[in-house]
């Protein structure tokens, strides 16, 4: 070694010699950068990420700098973080720290006697800016660089005098090279002059130099010397030459070799130094300085090829080194703990791995994996599987949720192979497996949270085993392939890769003893075969990310080995500390000697493997060898050591065995101490000093060779699953045991541990063990099928340590300023009392002539960026401690207390037990990240007897650390003073009745500011006054429970409201100048609607409603000081109606007007239901609060119950409050500091009313915001968690999170609600999904455009012409059948309409016609004994007139309606229906089949089968055998459509050359809860069972397996001897499978979907096992079926491509009803079908749907079959009023004509188009005559609904007809002209459509 430094100074002196013969000019002796790994002792920067100065500086690097500078090294490059500097890109926002860290190192460097050479930057725009502006080409980012640069110049210039502004610029090309020359110039410009002796310059390649100069020649001005990139071939020996030409093409610029890259030099080669030393001496180059880095790092590399030759001396030396360090401590030194804190930047992590945590073992095509074939083969504990397992692949964000409560920095996750690749290789690539990880990705990084991936964990796909696995060295290049796909897909944003988790665990269990899968039981070979393939596999891996990604990912690569700690069970024995060595060997070196050291296996494992052969004369182990090129490819692929630890053995030599097995060959047995501490695996005992020996092992032996770093990868114990869950102190005291002794090694032994990961972050599937052992931070419930996650204690404490970095106590942030709107003393206007109604009335005005459609149309945007999103909780409800550390009693307190008080004797002396959870409640607020926290203080905590002098000075512990806790973690609190809990002291003085409590209250107020405001910037001074004042003084129903109703309640708020001014005022004068807070006062209100807006007194009373409400304390605060008009004169009226010369409302002096007003700074609205109002006169006594407003409330229409029956949902009248907030009080900022729902104790974590109710109320706010001007500023959702819900005890809970009150640790479980809530904060409200975005496009040149009909619903004539009964026909006549005793036998008359119905079809410019065709009206007894050619001609004359309107037919054979005849034999249950059906097609086809080119057999078979035959609630309305009858109907539909379509295919398709096809209907289905597996299968379960029951068959052949599975088992379990489900001979199967020229589809809407377990029970809906329910969010239609749901139809369109072959696709229905009166602006029906439509363009041209055409549900209303007309689906309206059944158009009639006309849509921005279609500016062209007014009222006449004026023709002419059978013709033709004089309309009565609608 001293010779190769002999030669390092003597190729120094050369350079320093040339130097001094050389222009007078400092020559550049140039190394660096700093990496984030430790130098090594050659003086050469280890390899490794550039230093960028997130983590403090290496404690060595002072030391490293002195020894570059001993050897001649004079200048250093020093690459400085753009992105890091100025994180925001402003420089006035730099970032302090990382600023600091660089003037650090550059002043280490100067003051070791080596000037710096900063580089400004690399190359590309860093990601941070990029995904913002874009690359080089947006002159905002050069302009940002220019201004970055500047700020460098300005801060370093006393420091650094030679910058490069980008040292690898031929990383850019084209516009973004110009760009960035451009930016070079403009600096050398604008800052060379400015700055005085700074030297500037680019660095180039030199093969790029030429093409350089010639792009930008002028640039060269810009530079004082060249900074170029060499390479120097130590073969070709070209340097001095291509020197030459760049200087040449460069203008004679002197040269800066910045980089000196070596190429082909090995020994063999001349000394490349020598070369280099010439052309440094050359004359005639002008070199300013040269990179000596890898030009003496090669030398060190020529000197010593040998070095390593002695490697295992020192391996051994390396065990006995740490062994005698740590031998001779005392326990008590061993045990020491530690009480310090890791370096800056140390990386904590917790783990997972896929198959513990993923589930979804099949979902998406996942392939089989071994752990899957080896738990489905019983092999675990307890036979549990995987499959499910934490349901991960669900459940992103509830993992990432849990992350961001611990606040780890990494997460590292295992990707499983077989989700990606199934069968291992790529071409079985499933992209959904891919883009799971993409998602996880993503949402970590969105939490700020750094992914690590480990490729391989475990899991092969088992289809790689089956070619042997990892013996097969095929094996090789299948995981090189799957690790180039990882880094390809995942790389930009994982810089963190393990190849291998635990290899060891591989090769020893899976395929040595056999205990893990594949249960390989082969010590011998095959254990020894895989370590070498995973060596190999692992070297692949890494050099594919060195060749392929490194240069552009910028990240790691490494192995995470696993290792125990080995020591002599005999420490004086030399034989056993040899075989302790050995343990190391055959386990950590197996695999870390290859990587780490030489490439190849140890010599002691080598040599005693042979040694052991040999001894026992056979083969016991069988060692693969390494070829020199293996060796090479092996040798330091890693950069950073990985570890494993888990506990420590100890070990004793044991000689003789020759059996094979590592322990046998090893000779060495493995023992524990017995005082060593379990835990629940044998495997793992507590020994953590064993931890800090085994980092100094491999410090010494490993990482001293390859100078990379140490991550502890993995480190955990297991609990039982028993006991407390929850409080899992034992690994809490293993880990605080374990990362102390990591912290030892760092802090006291300087080893180089730069991470640690605990494993795992859940509980899991732990192998054999299944779920018996427990690893998890957090508890996993695995028999909820939810798989909840709840934090154990373990988590909080890590969560702890991570926060201070260790053990030491983290010094306590400064308070920040959260709110930007800082509240100066000026205090809100006086704004004039309200009137009476109030001018905000214009609110009713505004809204309540709302359309449903209007109300509920979901809006979507998003609130400003400093919108305050919070949660909330209150004192009493959550804290407990009831009594703890001098707390006094509440009134609460006492009140709970009294038997019978509440439920179940409820109270809240432990509640949450937040008193003493205050970190539980922080890991809560930090996974929301959450702005804002709203609590209340407890009055009597801080004061016990509400008075200042009792000072509790723990109670005020506890809210400091609550505060410093939130404002460490950036949450701003909302602090509430008095939410109900007073003192009962001063409860004792008559509490709120007394006027003494003004004063009071403001001491206590006063005493809050001056501790916490400092940090506390938003206050409350009461929660909801009106409670207190009406429910606690009034109906006594709350504490202090006085029931005074008609007086106290004033008088409680007149105080109340005394008190608030005070303590604003208190606020106002002594703190706001200083703490600059806000001051205000949370009212609450349920929004008011009239019983009826047109109508003035209701208007007034629910006006009065209001103000007795809301205006009892807002009129006072925010209008002038007094009580509303309204309140003033119903109070004062009511008292002297009952006697009373005063007022029993108080009355304020004008003094306190003046002091009560302007009393807040916002506007604070606590809400949560909306009542109907009307006016009632209520008696006078008793006298009482509420009887004095006169009104009555009920629920509003439509409102969802909740668990709090006064506590209705309806979302939509808190838009309209907010409004009157607005309208009411001046426009003042308003936050809604309360509105959440209850929800039943049953409800636990999947709360889908609560994601309901939140995603409505929401949106309702952001209506208000965005539309309507309301100047919201911030929505609280209340609770934070479940707590004591005051009268409701525990029975109810409204919190994001479930909390567990059985368990004494009060567990916190995150509510799918929290979920959602965080991601709406994250998006700031309702951005507009892409799913949603209206897309402008066409379809396909001669796509069908259609409408669509069926014959009952619309031909009526039911007996005309010979037509047969229907089942329709019967069904119509049944009585309570059809609503209103409706039926078909006029329908809409369309037998006799032929020509007007074509009319209309010409206007909606349609090409086809779908209409259907009916059986009995051919085939009157069904059979074709007879055919009815009336019926068939009645078709002829159909298609002809529409043939000759070039509107082409589209005929279904069968809509329903089978002739009565076939069914009185059974009908479709009857399997002869099939060859009668046949026959009839026959006839049909014979008959039309010239005419018609487009066939349908059967019209929704799941209706016929399930409606028809399950239900019973359509013709012919059987439902008593449910269990069977749908699958035997549905058989025989199936047959008969194949029989069509066979009869069609092969007697008349040469001729006729149409399609025939049969039409399904399906919904689509979501799953209810989308996290959860269960409900997924759900969602699958319904989708198959309603489409695939019919298209399965049809398009795949027979049934699918859910289906048949589902239905055999549940039968068989029932006691049944087969299934339910009919069987398909295989003869049946070939001959329906295939049935089909398209696909016809009928969709209207959405489901979501969830598990039902309905036990024993048979039928179709309990063989499906799901419920279905809908968003509240979709709009309604007139069906209560019918959700508004546009995104649904894309996807189930998408499921047919995939499912079923990708056919051509016939949308033959799709539409939306109505009901109520007629309004034929159909608003809703036009948003229908722009939004459907446009879905179906979606899926045509974005996603490749082979869509052919679109039929549009339908032409006109008509009979809706059992709804009778009730509901609407028609474009047309039909007037039933009118005998003559005229059709008139809707507003859709034209936007349908347009979408048709322009076959899509087409982009507005691009103006108006010749292909739109209006309607036409005359009104209706004489078509049709109106219809009657809207509204008009309607008489029941001989079962006909018709209106009045035609009811009273009708019925004086019925009359009239009476009377002539009594008196002579003579007084009959009288009557009946008198009758007809009366029958005329008036004038004016004739209002035309155009006016009414």
């Amino acid at each position: 070694m001293k010779h190769i430094q002999g030669l390092f100074s003597l190729g120094l002196s050369a350079v320093l010699w040339f130097f001094s013969n050389a222009e007078q000019q400092e020559f550049m002796v140039l190394t660096g950068p700093l990496t984030t790994e430790l130098v090594d002792d050659s003086g050469a920067s280890a390899s490794g990420d550039v230093f960028d100065c997130r983590s403090g500086l290496p404690l060595q690097s002072r030391e490293y700098f002195q020894y570059l500078q001993s050897r001649g090294v004079n200048r250093f490059k020093v690459p400085l973080s753009w992105s890091h500097v100025l994180p925001t890109g402003d420089p006035n926002k730099p970032h302090e720290d990382t600023v600091t860290c660089y003037k650090t190192l550059v002043k280490q460097l100067t003051e070791s006697g080596i000037k710096p050479l900063l580089v400004l930057h690399r190359s590309t725009v860093p990601e941070r800016y990029r995904s913002r502006y874009g690359g080089w080409e947006n002159p905002i980012l050069v302009q940002m660089f220019e201004q970055y640069v500047g700020f460098a110049f300005d801060t370093y210039k006393d420091l650094v005098d030679t910058f490069i502004t980008f040292s690898h610029l031929h990383e850019l090309h084209h516009e973004e090279l110009q760009n960035a020359l451009q930016a070079h110039a403009n600096i050398y410009k604008l800052y060379h002059q400015n700055f005085k002796g700074i030297r500037l310059s680019l660095g180039i390649r030199a093969d790029d130099a030429t093409s350089i100069y010639q792009l930008g020649s002028k640039n060269t001005v810009y530079m004082d010397f060249l900074s170029v990139h060499v390479p120097y071939n130590c073969k070709l020996q070209s340097l001095a030459k291509n020197l030459q030409a760049l200087q040449t093409a460069s203008g004679q610029l002197s040269i800066l070799m910045y980089e000196l890259i070596l190429k082909d030099c090995d020994e063999n080669e001349n000394n490349p130094l020598i070369s280099v030393l010439r052309v440094l001496q050359n004359k005639d180059l002008h070199i300013r300085g040269c990179d000596i880095t890898h030009l003496f790092g090669n030398l060190d590399q020529e000197q010593i090829p040998k070095s390593v030759k002695n490697e295992d001396e020192k391996s051994s030396s390396s065990y006995q080194k740490v062994w005698e360090k740590f031998k001779t401590q005392s326990e008590a030194e061993r045990d020491q703990f530690f009480n310090g804190s890791f370096p800056a930047g140390f990386q904590w992590s917790v783990s997972s791995e896929s198959f513990k945590v993923e589930g979804g073992w099949s979902e998406h095509g996942k392939g089989e994996t071994i752990w899957d074939r080896f738990s489905h083969k019983s092999h675990v504990f307890g036979n549990q599987t995987a499959d499910l397992a934490c349901d991960s692949y669900h459940k992103v964000d509830y993992d990432v949720y849990l992350l961001r409560g611990m606040q780890p920095p990494h997460y590292q996750f295992s990707i499983s192979w077989a989700r990606i690749f199934p069968n291992g290789r790529k071409e079985s690539l499933v992209d959904k497996g891919a883009l799971y990880y993409d998602n996880m990705i993503n949402k970590l990084l969105q939490s700020g949270i750094e992914p690590t991936a480990t490729l391989y964990h475990w899991d092969l796909p088992q289809a790689l085993q089956e070619q042997g696995g990892w013996t097969n060295e095929s094996i090789v290049e299948a995981f090189k392939e799957f690790s180039d796909f990882c880094f390809s897909r995942y790389g930009d944003r994982v810089k963190t890769w393990n190849t291998f988790g635990s290899p060891w665990v591989v090769s020893n269990f899976g395929y040595g003893t056999g205990e893990h899968p594949p249960s390989i039981k082969d010590p011998v070979m095959a254990s020894y075969q895989v370590t070498h393939n995973i060596l190999k596999s692992h070297a692949e891996a890494w050099h594919t990310y060195d060749d392929k990604y490194r240069k552009t990912q910028n990240g790691k690569v490494g192995i995470a080995l696993y290792s125990e700690w080995t020591e002599p069970k005999n420490p004086s024995s030399s034989q056993d500390s040899m075989a302790a060595e050995r343990y190391l060997n055959f386990m950590l070196g197996w695999f870390a000697h290859p990587i780490f050291v030489n490439g190849d296996y140890s010599a002691v494992l080598k040599a005693k493997i042979e040694n052991k052969n040999t001894l026992c004369g056979k083969e016991l182990a069988r060692l693969p060898v390494f070829t020199e090129a293996e060796k090479q490819r092996i040798q330091g692929t890693a950069d950073f050591f990985g570890l494993n630890h888990y506990s420590t053995r100890l070990i004793s030599e044991v000689l003789g065995s020759c059996d094979p097995g590592l322990n046998n060959v090893g000779d060495f047995q493995v023992d524990v101490d017995p005082t060593w501490p379990n835990t629940s695996s044998d495997h793992i005992h507590t020994v953590p000093w064993g931890l800090r020996r085994l980092l100094n092992f491999i410090a010494v032996e490993y990482t001293s060779v390859t100078k990379v770093p140490i991550y502890i990868t993995g480190n955990g114990m297991p609990t039982e699953y028993s006991g407390d869950v929850f409080d899992d102190t034992q690994r809490v005291d293993f880990l605080k045991a374990y990362i102390n002794e990591a912290m030892k090694a760092v802090q006291l032994d300087v080893v180089n541990v730069q991470r640690f990961t605990v494993q795992s972050l859940m509980d899991g599937f732990e192998g054999p063990q299944g779920y018996s052992q427990r690893f998890g931070l957090h508890y996993v419930n695995f028999e909820d099928p939810d798989r909840p996650r709840a934090p154990k204690s373990s988590a909080y404490y890590y969560s702890r340590l991570i926060e201070r970095n260790g053990f030491a106590e983290a010094p306590a942030k400064p308070a920040t300023q959260i709110y930007g709107n800082e509240k100066e003393s000026s205090r809100l206007p006086a704004l004039p009392p309200s009137k009476v109604p109030s001018t905000s009335k214009v609110v009713w005005e505004k809204f309540s002539p709302q359309t449903k459609f209007e109300r509920q149309l979901y809006h979507y945007g998003s609130f400003p960026g400093d919108f305050h999103w919070g949660v909330s909780s209150s004192a009493y409800q959550i804290e407990g401690g009831w009594n703890a550390d001098g707390k006094g009693p509440s009134v609460w307190d006492t009140f709970t207390h009294k038997p019978s008080s509440i439920p179940n004797k409820d109270n809240g002396d432990v509640a949450c037990d937040s008193y003493n959870k205050i970190d539980e409640d922080l890991y809560m607020l930090k996974a929301l990240q959450i702005k804002n926290y709203r609590f209340s203080i407890s009055w009597s905590r801080i004061f016990p007897n509400g008075y200042k002098s009792s000072l509790n000075q723990k109670g005020v512990d506890y809210y400091n650390k609550l505060i410093d806790g939130l404002v460490a973690n950036n949450i701003q609190p909302m602090v509430t003073l008095y939410n109900w809990d007073l003192p009962q002291a001063l409860q004792d003085i008559n509490g709120w009745e007394n006027p003494n409590m003004i004063n009071i209250f403001s001491d206590y107020c006063d005493f809050c500011y001056a501790t916490f405001g400092d940090r506390v910037k938003f206050w409350i001074t009461f929660n909801e006054p009106h409670t207190i004042a009406w429910s606690g003084y009034g109906l006594g129903l709350i504490p202090p429970n006085i029931k005074h109703p008609g007086d106290a309640p004033y008088r409680v708020a007149h105080n109340l409201l005394k008190a608030h001014a005070k303590a604003y005022h208190t606020y106002d004068s002594k703190y706001r100048a200083t703490q600059k807070g806000l001051v205000s006062i949370s009212l609450n209100a349920e929004w008011v609607e009239p019983l009826d807006v047109t109508v003035p007194r209701e208007v007034v009373a629910a006006d009065r409603a209001l103000q007795f409400q809301l205006g009892w304390f807002a009129h006072p605060i925010f209008k002038n000081g007094d009580y509303p008009d309204a309140m003033k004169w119903q109070v004062s009226n009511k008292s002297e109606l009952q006697g009373s010369k005063d007022s029993r409302l108080p009355t304020f002096t004008d003094e306190d007007k003046t002091y009560i007003q302007g009393t807040a700074d916002v506007f604070c609205i606590n809400t949560y239901t909306t009542k109907i109002v009307r006016h009632a006169s209520i008696r006078l006594s008793p006298a009482s609060y509420q009887n004095d407003q006169d009104v009555s409330k009920e629920e509003a229409d439509g409102a969802e119950d909740t668990a709090v029956k006064e506590q209705k949902a309806a979302a939509w009248g808190l838009r309209r409050l907010l409004n009157w907030i607005k309208e009411e009080y001046g426009d003042p900022e308003v936050y809604i500091t309360e509105n959440g729902v209850s929800t039943s104790t049953r409800v636990t974590t999947d709360d889908t009313d609560r994601i309901f109710f939140l995603k409505t109320y929401i949106d309702e706010a952001l209506k208000a915001h965005n539309l309507d001007g309301v100047r919201l500023k911030g929505y609280v959702a209340s609770p934070l968690m479940d707590s004591f819900e005051w009268l409701n005890g525990y029975s109810v809970g409204y919190g994001l999170h479930h909390v567990d009150f059985k368990h004494l640790s009060r567990p916190r479980t995150p509510k799918r609600s929290a979920h959602l809530y965080f991601d709406i904060m994250r998006n700031n409200g309702f951005p507009l999904l892409e799913e949603e975005r209206i897309i402008y496009g066409h379809f396909q040149e001669g796509f069908v455009w259609s409408t669509a009909t069926a014959a009952y619903q619309i031909e009526g004539a039911w007996r005309a012409d010979g037509k047969g009964l229907s089942i329709w026909d019967k069904f119509a006549h049944t009585p309570l059948k059809i609503s209103k005793d409706e039926n078909g036998d006029i329908a809409c008359d369309s037998y006799k309409k032929i020509d007007e119905d074509v009319n209309n079809l010409k206007m909606l410019k349609v090409n086809h016609y779908r209409f259907s065709i009916s059986w009995p009206r051919i085939l009157p007894d069904g059979t074709n004994t007879k055919i009815n050619e009336a019926g068939l001609n009645y078709y002829h004359r159909l298609v002809d007139a529409l043939l000759a309107a070039n509107i082409k037919p589209q005929a279904t054979l069968y809509h329903w309606d089978l002739p009565q005849a076939l069914q009185d034999f059974g009908g479709w249950e009857n399997e002869t229906v099939v060859s009668r059906f046949r026959d009839y097609a026959d006839v049909i086809f014979n008959s039309l089949g010239d005419k018609v080119q487009f066939w349908i057999t059967i019209n929704e078979p799941y209706n016929v089968a399930m409606i028809g035959h399950g239900y019973g609630t359509a013709a012919p309305g059987i439902s008593f055998r449910p269990g069977t009858a749908p699958y035997i109907v549905a058989h025989n539909l199936l047959k008969a459509h194949a029989e069509a379509w066979h009869l069609y295919d092969e007697k008349y398709r040469a001729k006729q050359r149409g399609i025939v096809g049969i039409t399904i209907n399906s919904d689509w289905a979501e799953p209810r809860n989308p996290y959860k597996q269960e409900d997924v299968d759900a969602a699958i379960r319904v989708i198959q069972f309603q489409i695939g029951w019919f298209a399965h068959p049809v398009f795949n052949g027979d049934y699918s397996d859910v289906m048949k599975n589902r239905i055999q088992e549940r039968s068989l379990a029932a006691g049944l001897p087969k299934s339910r489900l009919p069987e398909f001979t295989p003869e049946e199967i070939v001959r329906i499978k295939g049935t089909h020229d398209y696909f016809g589809f009928n969709h209207y809407t959405t489901v979501l979907a969830y598990n039902v377990d309905y036990n024993d029970l048979q039928h179709y809906d309990a063989d499906r096992g799901a419920g279905t329910v809908t968003d509240r969010t979709w709009l309604d239609s007139g069906s209560f079926w019918l959700k508004v749901t546009p995104p649904g139809f894309r996807k189930i369109l998408n499921f047919i491509k995939e499912e079923y072959g990708d056919p051509p696709i016939y949308i033959t229905e799709n539409g939306v009803s109505e009901r109520g009166p007629m309004n034929l602006n159909d608003v809703h029906r036009i948003h229908y079908y722009e939004n459907y439509i446009n879905q179906a363009l979606k899926a045509y041209l974005l996603d490749g749907v082979d869509i052919r055409g679109y039929a549009a549900w339908t032409l006109m209303d008509n009979l809706e079959w059992a709804t009778g007309f009730d509901e609407r689906f028609g474009l047309f309206y039909v007037n039933r009023s009118d005998p003559n059944l005229t059709r008139i158009p809707k507003k859709s009639v034209w936007r349908y004509a347009t979408i048709v006309n322009c076959n899509g849509f087409v982009n507005p921005i691009q103006g108006p188009h010749e292909c739109e279609v209006h309607e036409p500016e005359d009104g209706i062209t004489g078509t049709t005559p109106p219809p009657p007014p809207v509204g008009e009222l309607s008489v029941n006449f001989l079962g006909l609904d018709v209106p009045g004026p035609d009811a009273e023709v009708a019925l004086n002419a019925l009359f009239s007809l009476t009377i002539i059978g009594v008196v002579s013709v003579v007084l009959l033709v009288f009557g009946f002209v008198k009758a007809a004089k009366k029958a005329k309309r008036p004038k004016g009565e004739d209002i035309s459509l155009e006016k009414q609608f």
